[in-house]
This record gives structure tokens, C-alpha cells and sequence, in this order.
């Protein structure tokens, strides 16, 4: 969280500016920061190695001077909607332009109509949520009157940076209170909590197994496979094949997620041939290796990276969004919220100063929804979240 200094939305944060706990990624990101001028690019890799640490204050800047930039850092599974809505904020397209936006069958950008009927007709995209919060309108392409940088690592890597104020929003796909080993009183004290959208986490078998005939496994099963007491499939009506059982790295809010819905607790044992630190290397781990079996994000699934259904308690949920019951509904027992954090401090008691209620505000729209949210093959919030998580935000301008 950056202290907010008025209508200039200057930050006096200490930020980072060398790669080091925040990746090779770090601030850079893979989103446009052509009005930065970083030239950074986005990595897969972990947040390992890199140059020390090097933290200094922001210079405060006047007169007409631009904002600093808001910062995220974290989680390989809330990183596609974050990363996608920094692109689209930094590029700060106008609405009709189509062939940028990909317009939908209806010829208009999915969402846009509510906005425009709120003052965004004519507007640019950073343009007008900014607006909402006094920042002037810049009227230029890829010159947003803030830009701002998403860097991929970890959960726990993203919570720890946006505590030790290094980023302005740590990105992280499991609980504060579990990524860090925090009360929720400490949380509740220093963090405030936004969610921006839902993963109905799957469980997801190589193709081999999935064309074998294994579509749909019980969670009793699920369990005993991540707990070594189930080693083939032959044992869950699949081949006669061990089964190659991959997690995902410690710290990663996609298996503190797993562990705490599947196994009952963060804390929980498991047994695994190997763990991966990103969503991407587990999905291409799961297509190379025949035999194997996997929890993801539902962002990084398709035809090689097969979700499978799983029962619950006699209740099957499928991987479709139009079954009776599915892994895309909030009912599912692994769906799991998608979290932004900012911190609380002395400047900025709310916890979110009004550069990131601006960015924020992007995704808790009917529009941020469609093109940020459910695009990337993840669970839009029911309308009364939305109106929950809007309360969190600054008050506009």
C-alpha cells in the first residue's frame, strides 16, 4: 500500500528497484510500461536469485508530474488477470476501438455499455477509472495517467512483498493468514483483503489416463492419491501405471489452497514425486509425462491438461460450466477466492490509497469481469461480492 499525498497521488513508499525478492519480473511485469519506459518483460521463472535488495525512497514529485506506478507482485494464478488488466490499463485504448479490443458479436466491447452509461463514453480505458478517483485524463494511447507493473512469483512471495512495502498490491491465490502463518486479528490489522475473482481449482490427469477412462475421481480418492496410499491407477478403474502425483512449490497459494480444501490443513502431509513453482510448469509437466496428476489453476487447463469431475460426498462436480453442479460454481469445495492485498498504514489508515482503488475498480465492473476475470477461464463474483468488495475502495472523487 503507497501513501496517498492528495491530488497529486504522489507515493513517499519505499519501493524496490533492483530484481531481487520480487523476480527477475518484479516491477517490470510483462504489461505494457511504455509510459514508464522500463522496457521490462515478463518471466516464468521463480523469485530466486537476482541482485541484493535495494530500497530507496520514491522522490516526491511535482507540479504536473505523473503518479508513481502502481505495483503488483505474486501469484502465477491471479497473475493472468492481473497481468491482462495492466496491458489493457497501460495501453489506455479508447472503446471503440475494435480491432484492439476483439469486438464481440454484438460489435461492442463486453461490458461497456454500463460503464459508458456512467460517464465512460468517449473515454479511454485508464482514462476514465482514474477519473473516478481526480486523476487527469491523459487523452493518449498508451500513456495512462498512471501506468502499472505486475511481476509473477508466488503467493507467498507477493504477500511478503506488499508487507515489507516493496510492492503496492501483493497478488495470491490463498489466505494472507496461511501464506504468512498470521491470526486473522494480524491480518485484519495489517492488510486489507480484495478480492477480484474465483478459481474453481481442478484436479487435472495427463490425456493417456483421461482417454483410459479415468474422467472423474472421488475426493476419498483424490486424498489417498496425495497421501501415498493410492500409487496406481489401476486402483481408481485406470491402467496398470503408477501414478506420477505433481504439486505445486510450498508457499505457492495454489497448494496452500489444495492442502486446506482437499487435505483439511495448510499443514497437511503430503506425498508427491515432484512440485513445480508455476501454473505453466505444472501444466507442461502434466502433458509430458503419461500417468500423471495435478492441481492448477483453471486459467492454465485445456485439451492436454484435462480437468476432471470429482464427488464430493455423492455430489459430482464437472468440469462444464453447464452442469448441475460444476467446478465453476462457488458451491465446488476447492473453489477459492483471488486476492489483492494492500496495507495498512499511518498515511493511509483505509489500507488502499486512490491510485489502486482506481486499478482495482477496473476489475469489479460488469466489464472487468467479462474481459479480465471470465476470459482467462475463471469465476466471476455474484453481484452482492462485487458491491462488498467496491466498499473496501477509496471513495471517488
Amino acid at each position: 500500500m503507497t501513501a496517498d499525498t492528495g491530488n497529486s497521488g504522489v507515493s513517499r513508499r519505499k519501493f524496490l528497484v533492483t530484481s531481487g525478492v520480487v523476480g527477475a519480473a518484479g516491477l517490470a511485469g510483462c504489461s505494457n510500461a511504455a509510459n514508464d519506459g522500463s522496457g521490462g518483460s515478463g518471466d516464468d521463472s521463480d523469485s530466486s536469485g537476482g541482485s541484493e535488495d535495494t530500497a530507496t525512497d520514491a522522490p516526491e514529485e511535482s507540479g504536473g508530474s505523473s503518479p508513481q506506478p502502481v505495483t503488483a507482485e505474486g501469484s502465477s494464478t491471479v497473475y493472468p488477470i492481473a497481468n491482462s488488466g495492466s496491458s489493457y490499463w497501460n495501453s489506455n485504448p479508447p472503446s471503440d476501438d475494435g480491432e484492439y479490443w476483439g469486438e464481440n458479436s454484438e460489435g461492442s466491447v463486453p461490458g461497456w455499455d454500463e460503464l459508458a452509461s456512467n460517464g465512460a463514453d468517449g473515454m479511454r480505458l485508464a482514462d476514465y477509472f482514474a477519473s473516478l478517483y481526480g486523476f487527469e485524463p491523459t487523452e493518449q494511447f498508451a500513456t495512462p495517467p498512471f501506468s502499472t507493473r505486475v511481476g509473477l512469483s508466488h503467493s507467498g512471495t507477493g504477500c511478503e512483498a506488499v508487507v515489507d512495502g516493496l510492492v503496492d498490491i501483493g497478488n495470491s491465490s490463498g489466505p494472507i493468514t496461511a501464506e504468512l502463518d498470521w491470526s486473522e486479528s494480524e491480518a485484519d490489522e495489517r492488510v486489507v483483503d480484495h478480492v477480484l475473482g474465483r478459481d474453481g481449482q481442478p484436479v487435472v490427469v495427463s490425456s493417456n489416463i483421461y482417454d483410459a477412462g479415468v474422467t472423474q475421481l472421488t475426493g476419498e480418492e483424490v486424498r489417498g492419491i496425495y497421501q501415498g496410499d493410492i500409487t496406481n491407477w489401476s486402483e481408481v478403474g485406470g491402467p496398470d501405471q503408477p501414478i506420477y502425483v505433481i504439486g505445486r512449490a510450498e508457499g505457492s497459494g495454489t497448494d496452500t489452497s489444495f492442502r486446506l480444501n482437499m487435505l483439511g490443513s495448510a499443514d497437511a502431509e503430503m506425498d508427491v514425486d515432484t512440485r513445480f513453482g508455476q501454473n505453466q510448469q505444472v501444466a507442461q509437466a502434466v502433458q509430458q509425462n503419461d500417468g500423471a496428476i495435478a492441481y492448477m489453476a483453471l486459467a492454465f487447463t485445456g485439451p492436454q491438461v484435462q480437468p476432471i469431475g470429482i464427488n464430493f460426498d455423492g455430489t459430482l462436480y464437472e468440469p462444464d460450466r453447464d452442469a448441475e453442479n460444476t467446478i465453476f460454481d462457488s458451491a465446488y469445495p476447492l473453489n477459492r477466492d483471488l486476492h489483492q492485498y494492500t496495507t495498512i498504514t499511518e498515511e493511509t489508515p483505509s489500507g488502499t490509497d486512490r491510485r489502486e482503488g482506481a486499478f482495482m475498480n477496473m476489475f469489479l465492473t460488469t466489464f472487468g469481469q467479462e474481459v479480465f476475470v471470465e476470459s482467462n477461464n475463471y469465476i466471476p463474483l455474484p453481484t452482492a461480492d462485487i458491491e462488498s468488495e467496491l466498499a473496501k475502495l477509496p471513495d471517488q472523487s
